[in-house]
């Protein structure tokens, strides 16, 4: 069929006709000067930031930080709802909210599910914690509600930039999933694909999915698109950051042409320009936020430190009472720091995405619970991630945009809850941090501190150490579902089939909520 002349949509309320790109994946417009680049394009060196080997050397640089002009919306949106009871919902979702205890929607859903359930796209823009998952979960789930997919075929689609993101969405939408009968497949790369591909072959028919491991699927003929009327992008601009647009529009241009399309995301700056011009088709625009904009119960401080020193400031601040999430740049860094606070009596774990799936997967739920008190973290952990009652996060390394500032904030002062980010400042890095609080549109509070001062403990809770090492076990029962008992290299067990008429939650490995991963970093 002729992209460029699609027939008008038969699905919703809003029919109309829009225009596509030629289907091969490339653009039909003109070359826009090399605006996605490769992920190993514009790399530089910058000094090392101390101790733990972090310092940004080799990261990306920022794209295009400017905000592009949203589409001007044709058809007047519909009104936003005070409580979910308004909404046009099966009755299934609304007992499956009620029963989490959740009547009122958050502004982005109360916005755009109105919209999004009568079949309009939606292009909405809400900070890190706001509801987005929902906003976009609930009206897919409703909308295909009582269909059935063929196996190989979804009805549904969901593209986030990783693995952890894609576990996160399962995560929230499989109790709204079961409630309907819908069965959920998590498509991420490194897990098997084999039971990945049993899992679509069986019939899926909503499936979450990382670009470059649906797209192996899809040519091994264990997936096609051309029945998915619903489509979602979730964090669209990490996805161009990272290098995916080329397969994001190549799986884009196989979905049905007069589709639904609703894409999601914190931040939307010129970097997804492409898409929404490209795929969304008179949108519903929803922003909650100001795209660099701050949450109100966040508060910003930078501590200037000097290098000899901020090896035993950060301790200080790990050694504090309460759970804290670390950033560093690199690896390496990362593992550094994670061992020495373990020896320093810190109970401490390393996540990185040269860590193994079941790893990753045994390191955050053992921080949800508690039975680690840190997390040091590259960019990894910044999306995708929630954790209850975080209230601090600290940038041992600065990141390298104003973006990265904002996702790695996002973790803590979630929904309605208040928290502090805290970023370690050497003095050669004043200047690009200056920079960077401008672009984000924040003040922070800013002070000079020193390990074991009054003002450091005030501000991060730091204290001194125990000195005493400790060490992180694991539960037998932690080693992952399907994994060969031995060593061994035996064949992966197979999943039980549920019981006949029962709602199937697959994820990969077949494992329910086994938490998938992104693209390595």
């Amino acid at each position: 069929m002729n992209r460029m002349n699609r027939p008008a949509r038969s699905n919703d309320r809003y029919s109309r006709t829009r225009a596509r790109g030629n289907g091969s994946g490339e653009s039909s417009e003109p070359n826009r000067g090399g605006r996605y680049r490769s992920p190993s394009q514009g790399q530089g060196h910058r000094p090392s930031s101390g101790r733990f080997g972090g310092g940004g050397g080799g990261r990306r640089s920022s794209g295009p930080s400017g905000e592009f002009a949203l589409p001007v919306t044709i058809t007047p949106a519909l009104p936003a709802v005070e409580t979910f009871g308004e909404l046009e919902l099966p009755a299934e979702l609304l007992k499956t909210l009620s029963g989490l205890g959740m009547s009122e929607p958050f502004p982005i859903q109360a916005a755009t599910l109105p919209n999004s359930l009568a079949g309009r796209d939606v292009l909405g823009r809400g900070r890190t914690g706001s509801g987005k998952t929902l906003a976009f979960g609930l009206a897919l789930l409703a909308r295909t509600a009582g269909q059935r997919a063929e196996p190989r075929h979804p009805l549904g689609l969901v593209l986030v930039p990783t693995r952890e993101l894609a576990q996160q969405v399962t995560t929230a939408l499989t109790p709204y999933a079961r409630s309907l009968r819908l069965r959920l497949a998590t498509v991420v790369g490194g897990m098997s694909i084999g039971r990945q591909s049993s899992a679509l072959r069986g019939g899926s028919e909503i499936v979450v999915a990382t670009p470059g491991r649906l797209k192996d699927l899809i040519e091994r003929g264990d997936c096609n698109l051309d029945r998915v009327s619903i489509t979602v992008l979730d964090e669209a601009d990490q996805m161009a950051d990272m290098g995916f647009m080329p397969q994001v529009t190549q799986l884009l241009d196989q979905v049905r042409a007069e589709g639904q399309r609703m894409l999601f995301s914190a931040t939307l700056d010129r970097n997804v320009d492409l898409l929404v011009r490209r795929y969304l088709h008179d949108p519903v625009v929803h922003s909650v936020d100001p795209s660099a904009g701050a949450v109100t119960t966040m508060e910003h401080h930078v501590l200037h430190v000097r290098d000899a020193d901020k090896y035993a400031t950060t301790t200080e601040i790990a050694a504090r009472e309460g759970r804290v999430l670390m950033f560093l740049d690199t690896k390496h860094a990362v593992d550094r720091l994670t061992t020495h606070l373990l020896q320093s009596g810190v109970r401490a774990a390393a996540l990185h995405g040269g860590k193994s799936q079941p790893q990753r997967t045994r390191t955050l739920a053992q921080f949800k619970t508690g039975h680690v008190n840190v997390l040091v973290a590259t960019n990894v952990a910044a999306r995708g991630i929630h954790i209850d009652n975080l209230d601090l996060v600290v940038n041992v390394d600065p990141p390298s945009d104003h973006k990265d500032y904002l996702h790695r904030g996002g973790r803590t002062a979630r929904a309605g809850e208040s928290g502090s980010v805290v970023t370690l400042v050497l003095p050669h890095q004043r200047r690009s941090m200056t920079r960077l609080m401008a672009d984000a549109r924040i003040t922070p509070q800013t002070a000079q501190v020193r390990s074991g001062e009054e003002e450091l403990s005030r501000i991060t809770g730091a204290q001194a150490p125990s000195g005493v090492p400790v060490t992180i076990t694991s539960p037998r029962s932690e080693r992952p579902a399907g994994a060969p008992r031995g060593g061994g290299r035996g064949r992966p067990a197979r999943s039980r089939r549920p019981s006949s008429g029962a709602p199937r939650t697959r994820s990969e490995g077949g494992a329910p909520r086994s938490a998938p991963r992104g693209a390595s970093e």
